[in-house]
């Protein structure tokens, strides 16, 4: 019989199914319930698997005397009250080594696809526009790529790019980068990435400190215009600035694949109500755009529920 449980709340690839049942722990499906219907069982359980349906809140947590941990199926997590939750003995955990990868390509994409210009040539081809020299590329060779936050995504990032011959700043105030493995990535401060960069990437989870850090204030220390790259979290850049930085060319290019935005129903934003902000990034040749995807491939589906299962099994064991 198994002495532990967890249920999902949100759908999860079937493996985590496999690899907790496996390891004699019970697995519910709780998709098909309501969050009140969920607060109501909770006390059943000593997990809950989550990724962004519903906000796990004061609320919500002041009725858990039985939880242990909240898994979020993802690396963010913006939607759970983590502190709180640790103060209530509860662990937060997450799966960002599952995704890695996919967000590391996914940036590399975007940014070949901005400098190459393939987004416009393969629109005027498919049209019968053949222009050549309006579609000459920029390389990335000899670049300086300058990498904010470098965690699991940051440094995937990295990892990427080495190939690339470009010179590779990390600006982390947490983490004191391993040279020993990544002996192409230069640790410095933010006043360098700030003097040297040509490409920003940042790789951030969104907080109290980094909501809207990188602001009109925040680019305009840049020495020299720079291309853009967030896969991070939308409200880590502060949209009104970046148009603005955009429309003075201080901002070259921007490469968005999360908008402060996305909480808002975009078919509310296809109407009238569209920030001006937004409008004008998705009428911009300065943009490319994707709808937080940049973790969101078929392997990664399946290596961040390995990853969540794992870390679920080894708490339980203890």
């Amino acid at each position: 019989m198994a002495t532990h449980k967890v249920l999902l709340v949100d759908t999860i690839h079937p493996v985590f199914n496999h690899l907790i049942n496996q390891a004699g722990i019970q697995c519910d499906d709780g998709t098909h319930l309501s969050k009140e219907e969920i607060i109501e069982r909770i006390n059943e359980y000593d997990g809950i698997e989550i990724r962004s349906r519903f906000k796990i809140d004061k609320a919500f947590l002041d009725q858990c005397n039985r939880l242990k941990f909240i898994a979020r199926a993802g690396a963010g997590m913006e939607n759970i009250d983590v502190k709180l939750a640790y103060e209530k003995g509860i662990v937060c955990i997450n799966a960002p080594e599952g995704n890695r990868d996919a967000v590391g390509e996914h940036a590399i994409g975007m940014l070949l696809m901005f400098f190459n210009h393939l987004k416009r040539a393969d629109a005027e081809v498919r049209q019968g526009i053949w222009k050549r020299e309006e579609n000459r590329g920029t390389e990335l060779q000899g670049k300086t790529v300058g990498i904010i936050g470098f965690g699991n995504m940051g440094s995937a990032f990295a990892e990427k790019l080495k190939g690339f011959g470009v010179r590779i700043l990390a600006y982390d105030k947490y983490i004191t980068i391993d040279q020993t493995n990544f002996p192409y990535v230069t640790q410095t401060t933010l006043e360098t990435v700030f003097e040297q960069t040509d490409i920003l990437s940042l790789h951030i989870p969104l907080t109290a400190e980094t909501n809207y850090l990188v602001n009109d204030s925040f680019f305009q220390q840049f020495k020299k215009p720079i291309y853009v790259i967030n896969t991070a979290r939308g409200k880590v850049v502060d949209t009104n600035a970046l148009m603005n930085q955009l429309k003075a060319g201080s901002v070259i290019g921007a490469c968005l694949d999360v908008l402060e935005y996305e909480s808002i129903s975009f078919e509310q934003l296809a109407h009238a109500n569209m920030p001006e902000a937004f409008q004008y990034l998705v009428q911009s040749e300065k943009v490319i755009l994707s709808p937080h995807i940049g973790g969101w491939t078929h392997e990664s589906n399946e290596k961040i529920v390995r990853v969540l299962a794992e870390k679920i099994i080894q708490l339980l064991k203890k």
